[in-house]
């Protein structure tokens, strides 16, 4: 997920986005447990993933918060 999607998504594709992505996430952190992590990279895209898309969040609150 690239940062220009992101910034192209609403606020409520976002947040489905952001519950999708922290679901993976969780999955991926058993697997990882296990020893069962097919892709060990998919996991910092996840996570950054989740930056991402909370850092745009953040941002458009307090945009919103200034008008």
């Amino acid at each position: 997920m690239k940062a220009k999607d992101v910034k192209q998504m609403t606020d409520d594709q976002l947040h489905d986005k952001l519950i999708e992505l922290k679901k993976e996430q969780f999955n991926l952190r058993f697997q990882s447990a296990t020893g069962s992590v097919e892709n060990s990279a998919r996991v910092r895209q996840v996570r950054r993933g989740v930056a991402r898309i909370k850092t745009m969040q953040t941002e458009r609150a307090s945009q919103a918060q200034a008008k």
